[in-house]
Formats: structure tokens, C-alpha cells, sequence
């Protein structure tokens, strides 16, 4: 299965638009923002376990990283409320469920074959942290490495936010919204900008009237091109 494959298009998705899908894990639906491959696969998706449902122990041989959207995320390693962001790079292996219910977004099999770091991250415990030169933007970071950075970023009501991707850059809208090419971008939103954007391309991003809190991944995507 291909669904938005091409890492040089931009992509624009919003989760209203998206039917949830069954997966072969009874309790477990998804809504696929994109894919290569099959069960097995190259993916960003967001994930939503209903009250009692869990997938049987595996190994994530490319790594696993994923963001607690809704409720409470668990496995043998610990219990995971909202907010909360975890990478299990290649080679691990857990037993993932949920007693409650939650929604994840999940990205799979986009590890460095050599990474083997642990993030456990619950940024209700966490300040955000103003940026200097960056007027209007507060950046929580969650993990960089020479390969991509990923934070949650807030941008105050108004905020023009260049969007810099040399290397490419995805953003997930958590709250509020923003406008950004002609697209707006509201809770649950995804955009996936390719890297060497165009010099005419409208890469500025101007957050809502409430602001927006985003989580972002930036200067990966050049390693899929």
C-alpha cells in the first residue's frame, strides 16, 4: 500500500476528513495520514484503542515513536496520559493497550537502524521555553539528533511563523489553529512540507485567533528522498 509516498509533494490533511479504519486488532482503529507497505509498514497514523483493548507483545524493528492524543496509553513499561511522547527505537519490543481508551499519532519504521534512545516525555510536567528571536513562539523540545528535531511548539494569536525545511518538516495541530498555503489548519490537522521548498512557495505559517499549539518533526524527510 502507497498512501502520500511522495516525500517531495506537500501534504495537507485534516482528521474530520479521514474515516476511521479497522485494524486487524479488535478495539483498534486508525485514520492513515500516510503509508508504505502493508501491516507492515512505513506510517504516520492516528491511532484510537477503544476502553480495554491491546495488541499482543512485538518488536518494532525500525522504531516506533508516538504522541498520547486522548486518555491514557499503557503497556508493561509504564502508563502514558495525554501529552505524553515516547520513541522505543529499533529492536524494542512492548505490549501496548489501553484500560480507557486514548488516541495516539504514531510514526513507524522511521528510525535510524543504529538508535537506541529511549524518550519518555509528559510535557504536562514540562515549561515551554521562549525563543530568542523568535518573537511569539514557545518550544518544548522533545529530541534532536544530526538526523531531525522533533518539539511542541505554541504560537501566540497571530504569530507569523516562517517555516524553515531544508530537510523537510511535518507539524500536527494539538490545539487551536493556523493558515498556512492557502489551507487552515485546525485540531488533529497534519501538514507535511518536503524538503528545498520552492522559493515562491508560501512557506509562513500565521496562527489563529486563539494561537496553536503544534508538535513538529523537521529534517527527516531529506533521508527519504
Amino acid at each position: 500500500m502507497e498512501l502520500n509516498a511522495d516525500f517531495t509533494c506537500r501534504i495537507a490533511l485534516h482528521a474530520e476528513n479521514i474515516d476511521w479504519q479497522e485494524s486487524p486488532t479488535p478495539g483498534v482503529s486508525r485514520r492513515m495520514l500516510d503509508r508504505l507497505g502493508g501491516e507492515v509498514a512505513r506510517a504516520t497514523t492516528i491511532v484510537r484503542y477503544a476502553a480495554g483493548s491491546r495488541f499482543p507483545t512485538h518488536c518494532h524493528e525500525a522504531g516506533e515513536e508516538f504522541l498520547v492524543l486522548e486518555g491514557v496509553f499503557q503497556d508493561e513499561h509504564g502508563d502514558y496520559p495525554t501529552g505524553t511522547y515516547v520513541r522505543n527505537p529499533p529492536s524494542s519490543s512492548h505490549a501496548p493497550a489501553s484500560e480507557l481508551g486514548c488516541t495516539i499519532l504514531v510514526k513507524l519504521r522511521q528510525f535510524a537502524p543504529d538508535d537506541r534512545t529511549f524518550v519518555r516525555i509528559d510535557l504536562n510536567k514540562i515549561e515551554a521555553l521562549a525563543i530568542a528571536g523568535r518573537e511569539g513562539v514557545s518550544v518544548t523540545p522533545l529530541f534532536w539528533d544530526s538526523r531531525e528535531t522533533v518539539r511542541v511548539e505554541r504560537w501566540d494569536a497571530g504569530t507569523a511563523v516562517p517555516l524553515t525545511s531544508a530537510g523537510g518538516m511535518e507539524i500536527f495541530v494539538l490545539d487551536g489553529s493556523f493558515e498556512q498555503g492557502g489551507d487552515t489548519f485546525q485540531r488533529h490537522s497534519w501538514l507535511r512540507l518536503p524538503p528545498g521548498l520552492p522559493a515562491d512557495h508560501n512557506a509562513t505559517a500565521v496562527a489563529g485567533s486563539q494561537g496553536a499549539t503544534v508538535w513538529t518533526k523537521s529534517g527527516h524527510l531529506r533521508n527519504l528522498i
